[in-house]
């Protein structure tokens, strides 16, 4: 009878411990961060719950951690500097740099368009917002032209995918894994991509009232984000395996995004706020953005000893 009070007592126990477990609410993209970090084996013993939601883009996501439906996410730096425009409580807590091969304006391979310039006076389809947006932005203003020398086509991916295939659209300015889905399965061409032209930078970002009361909790998960991501760059066969089953996706797409993409975390620092503020002042040239912002003022730096400590232990 005892032994049967104390088993109770037990459950009991671990029920309750178990209900005051905190959760944080990660939004994640294509399985981007999820994918990695199983890969890596570094969510084996989270001591809070994660609790993951899928998102095609990041405007939705944003949309998610804008409403408090999440804690935390990854975004790129263009639809990142578009919602802290836009009053969306978010702050950048960790970058991502990566390679701006995977950030492309794509044609169909019968295409007769052979560069960028063949895109004049045509329509490219992309997220309004967008880093795909970024790209066209930063690829015009380089070339010394303006968003009215092309027609945008404001769509987001799954729609502007269907509207790229059937022609109803010349071009799509995209991201990966949808860069190397279109090559990899369908022959697409990049006819321009972001290297040189943008900053090459996402975030993970946080809202403010998770910093204050997750602190802990979003600190160990950049912290074993970072861990995951450097593990990656010397694994990137068993990342692309486990992101193409998590997907079910050909494993030689994420194979091709992969190899190429280079992603690594990095704190945030004088350099990510540089390349931010060179977000922030394309979008508010463009008009895309109605006001101007500090870049220091949308990031935490707070988080930047733990990356550092995180990524020395590798």
């Amino acid at each position: 009878m005892i032994r049967l009070v104390v088993a109770a007592a037990l459950l009991i126990g671990a029920a309750g411990s178990g209900a005051a477990q905190t959760v944080l609410r990660v939004g994640d993209q294509k399985g981007n961060s999820q994918a990695v970090m199983e890969a890596a084996g570094v969510l084996k013993d989270v001591p809070y719950k994660i609790e993951w939601r899928e998102f095609p883009a990041a405007a939705p996501l944003l949309e998610a951690l804008g409403a408090g439906a999440l804690d935390t996410g990854l975004v790129g730096d263009a639809p990142f500097t578009f919602a802290a425009a836009a009053n969306v409580p978010v702050k950048a807590i960790a970058a991502i740099r990566s390679t701006q091969e995977g950030l492309a304006v794509l044609v169909p391979k019968e295409s007769p368009i052979r560069s960028f310039d063949d895109l004049k006076g045509k329509k490219i389809a992309t997220g309004r917002g967008s880093i795909g947006h970024q790209l066209v932005l930063a690829a015009l203003e380089a070339k010394g032209l303006s968003p009215k020398d092309v027609q945008l086509v404001f769509l987001a991916p799954s729609d502007a995918k269907i509207a790229y295939s059937q022609g109803a659209v010349d071009a799509w300015s995209t991201w990966e894994p949808y860069v190397s889905q279109e090559e990899v399965l369908f022959g697409a061409r990049r006819v321009i991509t972001a290297e040189g032209l943008t900053p090459g930078l996402s975030f993970q970002v946080a809202r403010p009232d998770a910093i204050a009361g997750k602190r802990a909790e979003l600190q160990d998960f950049v912290q074993r984000l970072s861990r995951a991501r450097a593990w990656s760059l010397n694994n990137v066969a068993a990342y692309a395996d486990t992101w193409g089953r998590l997907m079910g996706i050909p494993p030689a797409v994420p194979l091709n995004w992969l190899s190429r993409a280079k992603i690594r975390i990095t704190a945030v620092d004088d350099a990510v706020v540089a390349g931010e503020q060179q977000t922030i002042d394309l979008y508010f040239r463009s008009g895309l953005i109605s006001r101007s912002l500090k870049a220091e003022d949308v990031v935490d730096r707070s988080f930047a000893p733990a990356i550092e400590a995180a990524l020395a232990s590798q």
